[in-house]
């Protein structure tokens, strides 16, 4: 079963790709990339070097000893990141 948060999240990036994340004062640790998509919409565009674009990754990640599956999501435009889902 997954939970949605839309949560904003603070990430580092390795090659391309969320290495490690906080989420609520916890840091968690990629272990595994399981899927990547990118999703691209004219408007969300918000400039014209803007490609509109939100890239999806789900990923296997630890906090500790507790290991789950998140959704992140980073928006071009902002340039923000967001948990957007976690399975329990």
């Amino acid at each position: 079963m997954s939970r949605l948060y839309g949560d904003p999240i603070e990430v580092w990036v390795r090659d391309g790709q969320p290495a490690r994340f906080v989420w609520r004062d916890r840091l968690y640790v990629v272990r595994q990339i399981l899927d990547h998509w990118v999703v691209a919409r004219e408007w969300w565009k918000t400039s014209e070097t803007d490609p509109g674009e939100r890239r999806f990754w789900r990923v296997e990640a630890a906090a500790g000893r507790e290991v789950g599956t998140y959704e992140l999501r980073f928006d071009t435009a902002s340039e923000a990141w967001l948990l957007l889902r976690a399975w329990d």
